[in-house]
């Protein structure tokens, strides 16, 4: 398979906040005490009486981006998903989401790609912790240039949001041509055989690399892209359910709670198939490279492909 760029969706978001930022002067910044890391230093270095770095105070940083957002403010919340959602998750439910104020939620460091930072920086409940609240709508871009269009839908977009990213560099997977949307997946590749659903670029490509080994036993994989874990794209999931009648999903967080576990319950009030879901299953993280954990884990092109092989001898 042909290696793609690669490019920090981190880096993406702090610079289209910028640049959006020129034209909106609505829109302003609120971090955690990880302004360089989070990327949000970009638009503190370029309009610094719109940046506010509250220290490492999560709670107050959203009880501030409420009440900024009364006053007509597009606020952007930003620090490690541990942190965001984990430590001011009381506040996010009832000045946020109760609220339903046009707060943003960014939320970097996602899953075991973080690294050597280890259990303590790996986000790994953070969707669980979310998707459970209305109003908010979350979203997971898988590269760089998905990352543009979802900043750009946040601040379009009336109400609460969350974007999730990771710390490392992933790969490219989507064109500047591709339609972005709130609510729907993105098909990255047809097949008819089971359709593994991804989030995330990093473990996406896993699934790429696991299809392209599968199709060698004759196998065919349809894979999706669903960056939007809340709203989910119910079409999506019941046609492929439909057409392929086996589904793997694949993401770098806790099994129980997370994306798979949103897509189940389409799949089991609309159209129940055979399901394998690749995750962390429930356990904590661990210090290591990226490649070790995800072998570590589970989340690798060979882990997926086993799920795959399991999953079509439930098919019928």
């Amino acid at each position: 398979m042909q290696i793609p760029e690669y490019r920090l969706t981190r880096e993406a978001f702090g610079e289209t906040v910028v640049r959006l930022g020129a034209t909106n002067k609505n829109i302003v910044v609120l971090d955690a005490d990880l302004a360089k890391s989070t990327m949000t230093a970009k638009f503190g270095k370029a309009y610094p009486d719109r940046f506010f770095d509250m220290g490492i105070a999560e709670q107050d940083m959203i009880s501030t981006a409420a009440g900024l957002a009364t006053t007509g403010k597009i606020p952007f919340c930003a620090t490690y998903g541990v942190f965001l959602p984990g430590r001011c998750w009381d506040q996010i439910r009832i000045s946020v989401c109760y609220a339903n104020t046009n707060v943003k939620l960014a939320a970097a460091h996602g899953g075991v790609s973080v690294g050597a930072d280890g259990a303590t920086h790996q986000a790994l409940e953070d969707v669980a912790m979310m998707r459970c609240l209305p109003n908010i709508k979350i979203i997971m871009p898988c590269d760089a240039v998905e990352m543009e269009k979802a900043v750009e839908a946040a601040v379009n977009t009336y109400g609460p949001f969350m974007l999730r990213f990771g710390r490392e560099k992933v790969p490219v997977l989507t064109k500047k041509e591709d339609k972005f949307e709130v609510g729907k997946a993105l098909v990255l590749a047809e097949g008819s055989d089971v359709t593994l659903i991804g989030g995330g670029g990093l473990i996406l490509f896993e699934c790429l690399v696991a299809a392209e080994e599968l199709a060698k036993e004759g196998i065919s994989c349809r894979i999706i892209n669903m960056a939007t874990i809340k709203p989910l794209d119910k079409d999506a999931i019941i046609k492929a359910c439909k057409e392929t009648g086996a589904i793997v999903t694949c993401e770098e967080h806790q099994v129980m709670g997370g994306m798979g576990s949103a897509i189940a319950e389409v799949v089991v009030a609309n159209s129940p198939v055979p399901m394998e879901f690749i995750g962390v299953q429930d356990r904590f993280g661990e210090s290591g490279t990226p490649k070790e954990l995800f072998e570590e884990f589970g989340l690798s092109a060979k882990f997926i492909a086993q799920a795959v092989r399991k999953v079509l001898k439930r098919k019928k």
